[in-house]
């Protein structure tokens, strides 16, 4: 990228998002920060990516988001939970606030492009469309939750980590020059329940336990739950159900209030529907090749896609995979390319 812009980078107070100010400013553009404040308990990362810009010399700029962030991430977390599913507020806050509402916020600023610490690559085809690709780094690839992006989005935005063989790569990145984050542990949870607790979170927004019965695919009851919110498809542990075999949760239905489970075989599933699809390069009909991820750490399957007639898309799988879970997202590769996906029904 010889071309000298103005670009805005996404700084969360993280060694990732740090890495790519440095890097942008070192190769000479014109770089500020914006931090995103979405809840009350996000000001650590305030704090952190000011001292990061403060030591660049570069501007900072705080957006705060907690109101939209409140109603379109916290509110569908909980009420996905209460619906039976369950949900991936990653996913959903990267089409509706990083790639929304920073997006918009960055170009106010006077922002040619967007740039985040994701681990993903932006690469211009032999067609003169710009494709978006897995990271080199394939164990902290994150295209899996950048499906909604819009192909015409791909040419405001940048993922200049994508192409960083691993992480210690950036940690000597952040180290040469001299970032007050640079051995910052990275995030593993979600960041409005940093805790992990997922139960405690949602019952401190007023969700409450009302207990329901444990039944078998026949309808045969085998026990009392605690309240659908703690449970989600494929787990196995924290029922409290002596069985002859381990049993899974298979379903959830909030209608009945009950939680339906069975042995591991009947997790398996040859085919899913997903809905409010988002296609940045639309399957072929009858096109071979193609692979899918039902979840974030799900490996990639072989799969065929059948585009219906109402905008949603039927995925079938070459051999039926354990765990779709109703909720969470399907993403379909072809190669190394994402080229869309859309939300399990």
């Amino acid at each position: 990228m010889s071309e000298k812009k103005t670009i805005a980078v996404a700084m969360s107070g993280g060694v990732d998002s740090s890495v790519t100010a440095a890097l942008l400013k070192t190769a000479g553009h014109h770089v500020f920060g914006i931090t995103m404040k979405l809840w009350d308990g996000g000001t650590a990362a305030v704090d952190d990516a000011a001292k990061v810009a403060a030591h660049l010399g570069i501007e900072h700029h705080v957006a705060d988001f907690s109101a939209a962030f409140e109603k379109d991430i916290m509110d569908y977390f909980a009420a996905e939970y209460l619906g039976g599913r369950t949900p991936n507020p990653c996913a959903k806050c990267n089409k509706l606030v990083k790639f929304g509402a920073l997006l918009d916020k960055a170009k106010e600023l006077g922002a040619d492009t967007l740039a985040t610490g994701h681990y993903a690559r932006i690469v211009g085809g032999d067609d003169g469309e710009l494709h978006l690709q897995k990271a080199v780094n394939i164990p902290k690839d994150q295209s899996y939750f950048l499906f909604s992006l819009h192909s015409d989005q791909l040419g405001q935005i940048l993922f200049p980590l994508g192409g960083m063989s691993d992480k210690a790569e950036v940690r000597r990145i952040a180290a040469q020059y001299g970032l007050p984050v640079a051995e910052k542990s990275d995030s593993q949870d979600i960041c409005f329940i940093p805790d992990g607790d997922y139960t405690g979170f949602l019952e401190r927004r007023g969700v409450v336990s009302n207990p329901g019965e444990f039944v078998l695919a026949d309808g045969t009851v085998i026990g009392r739950h605690m309240g659908i919110h703690r449970y989600t498809v494929g787990q196995r542990r924290g029922m409290g159900i002596a069985w002859t075999e381990p049993l899974y949760v298979l379903e959830i239905d909030p209608i009945g209030n009950r939680v339906i489970v069975g042995v591991e075989t009947e997790l398996y599933k040859s085919s899913l529907t997903i809905g409010s699809c988002n296609w940045i390069r639309q399957p072929k009909l009858g096109e071979k090749g193609l692979e899918c991820k039902i979840r974030y750490r799900h490996r990639q399957v072989p799969c065929e896609v059948r585009l219906l007639a109402d905008g949603r898309a039927e995925i079938s799988f070459v051999n039926p995979e354990k765990g779709v879970t109703p909720g969470q997202v399907a993403v379909v590769y072809r190669g190394d390319e994402v080229i869309g996906g859309g939300w399990i029904e």
